[in-house]
């Protein structure tokens, strides 16, 4: 059987706001045999880009390492601009274990890489998730807290020290996140308003930290080239909080303030259960089980 890795790097950079460095991250996401690039999302608002890679345990963990290289190369985190929170030119880089792989080797990688991209980038990093050192640096919110601006300072407190290198930042790449997880769905929600404000009081109320659902990870953003406000979020476990259910909550939200809900996307590729979940609420299907049901299930590994 295959043994497979997923990887869902996050960089500071879009299409929209710089097409060369874009270009070039994805052409290094395509150099390495043995990893497939399946996804790659830009949104100039975040400006930020999310690739979904699929490969060998080796082939991942080396292009992660080369892409971390090249973001250094071709991003220049003082000059960056964006709604969405970021710390480094590769902001986060998450293994996730897909075929015959555990998660237990993810965070092995994981750690592999944090001291590789230190040795030979010179850029910093903590772990997070399932790799985490401590249970303060789980949370990927916590370790991103600061930003690129605030992190010299942050990284002079005691709890705060880099798992990887020293307690500095990289000047023009930052610090990265790297860290083993289970799979996440990034799914975002656009309002019918031009006021962030009415974004940011649903993200507060529908995450977990502040109370909400606690598989739920929630900010608000402005999208600029369409003067609208996006509730986006990560559901961390889509199983015990699925899609409809943020979904009808941030409707029921919207329309106390007095909007509505023009539309939802999925960031990057999705377990097919997160939409079939949804698919079985709203069609209110009875004694239904998606893989016996579903023909794809049925098909996987054929010829």
């Amino acid at each position: 059987m295959a043994r497979l890795v997923e990887c869902i790097p996050n960089f500071s950079c879009s299409k929209e706001k710089d097409e060369a460095a874009y270009n070039a991250l994805v052409e290094v996401a395509k150099s390495v045999p043995g990893c497939t690039l399946f996804d790659a999302q830009t949104d100039g608002n975040h400006n930020r880009c999310v690739f979904t890679m699929i490969g060998s345990p080796e082939a991942v963990e080396e292009v992660a390492f080369r892409l971390a290289q090249k973001a250094a190369e071709v991003i220049d985190m003082t000059k960056h601009v964006g709604e969405h929170s970021r710390m480094g030119a590769t902001d986060v880089i998450p293994f996730v274990p897909t075929m015959g792989v555990t998660v237990e080797e993810c965070v092995e990688i994981s750690k592999r890489l944090g001291q590789r991209i230190w040795d030979e980038l010179k850029i910093p990093s903590f772990l997070y998730e399932d790799s985490a050192s401590a249970p303060h640096r789980r949370n990927l919110a916590a370790c991103r807290k600061g930003q690129f601006e605030g992190m010299p300072e942050k990284l002079l407190q005691e709890e705060w020290a880099p798992d990887f290198g020293e307690r500095k930042i990289h000047p023009t790449a930052g610090i990265t996140a790297i860290g083993a997880r289970m799979p996440l769905v990034a799914f975002n929600v656009n309002l019918a308003t031009s006021d962030v404000e009415v974004a940011k009081k649903i993200a507060k109320v529908i995450r977990g930290s502040s109370g909400g659902f606690r598989s739920c990870k929630a900010m608000g953003f402005m999208l600029e080239d369409r003067g609208i406000a996006q509730v986006s979020m990560n559901m961390v476990n889509y199983e015990d909080t699925s899609l409809c259910t943020v979904y009808e909550m941030i409707k029921a939200l919207a329309e106390r303030y007095g909007t509505y809900i023009v539309g939802s996307e999925v960031v990057g590729l999705t377990p097919a259960k997160a939409l079939i979940d949804c698919a079985e609420h709203y069609l209110k299907l009875e004694n239904f089980d998606c893989h016996n049901q579903v023909m794809e299930y049925h098909l996987v590994g054929m010829e």
